[in-house]
């Protein structure tokens, strides 16, 4: 079984929510990612998410846009991120790390060497927001290949059949965007995500993670009574970018957040 697999079961057995953290990588700079994810898992984080900055980043609201911009202005690139995931492995074999991120970097180091270098480097999925399954016939099974999970948005507009279509294709868990538009929208209808979440799971065993909207503890614990894996992302890059003057204070800001976030979501269990 895949890190992910395994960190699923394990929160299950303990009948936990999976708390799911995004930072982008190479924001403010490159040195600094690999102790950021260090202070998330350490703060209550199960799962790391780590954005591939990309110039377009279509799904992104203003706050990761910005991350992304600041980590290109280090030069931050596709092999760069390799090479913090590997320095993060070099403290934690087991926190599993899934890159986020658009096509365009993987296509341009090639699908095989980009699968082999993220498989050395220790990452456990990918999910590229602009590669649907229709489009991933080569893709998919070059990651399954080097065991990286490949993993997809599901929207509150999907209909069955696309469920189906991309759960068919899923492996690791789903990601559901509880939200119509992009990172760090805001008003969470919680039944509706529920009712959404009750859909999906008569299509697919996989754990269901919703993100895109939750940003503090209450939301977080809202979330966690009714998803498999609770995803904050634009949340903590805001913090980032509020210290990104004073980089001293910006692991006890994030920490702080994600302590309370998980503190929330165990007592709502």
């Amino acid at each position: 079984m895949s890190r992910i697999t395994d960190c699923f079961a394990a929160l299950k057995h303990q009948n936990r929510t999976a708390l799911v953290t995004f930072i982008t990588a190479g924001d403010p700079q490159p040195s600094m990612t690999a102790p950021l994810m260090q202070t998330l898992v350490e703060q209550g984080a199960d799962i790391l998410e780590l954005g591939v900055p990309f110039s377009d980043p279509m799904a992104d609201g203003p706050v990761i846009q910005r991350a992304s911009e600041r980590a290109l202005a280090q030069n931050t690139s596709l092999r760069d991120v390799l090479d913090i995931v590997r320095e993060f492995r070099s403290q934690n074999l087991t926190t599993p790390v899934v890159l986020m991120g658009y096509l365009n970097p993987i296509e341009i180091m090639g699908y095989q060497h980009f699968a082999a270098a993220a498989q050395e480097a220790g990452v456990d999925g990918v999910l590229t927001v602009d590669l649907p399954p229709e489009e991933g016939h080569e893709f998919i099974p070059v990651m399954q290949q080097h065991e990286l999970d490949p993993i997809y948005l599901l929207a509150p507009t999907s209909t069955p059949e696309r469920i189906q279509r991309i759960t068919g294709s899923a492996r690791g868990f789903v990601y559901y965007v509880s939200l119509k538009g992009v990172t760090g929208a805001a008003h969470l209808d919680v039944q509706s995500v529920a009712d959404k979440l009750t859909q999906i799971r008569t299509m697919t065993a996989l754990p269901v993670g919703v993100g895109f909207g939750v940003k503090d503890a209450a939301t977080a614990k809202a979330m966690a009574q009714i998803a498999d894996a609770v995803v904050v992302g634009s949340a903590i890059v805001s913090q980032i970018e509020r210290l990104v003057d004073e980089p001293s204070k910006m692991h006890e800001a994030i920490g702080e957040l994600v302590r309370a976030m998980r503190t929330a979501m165990d007592q709502g269990a």
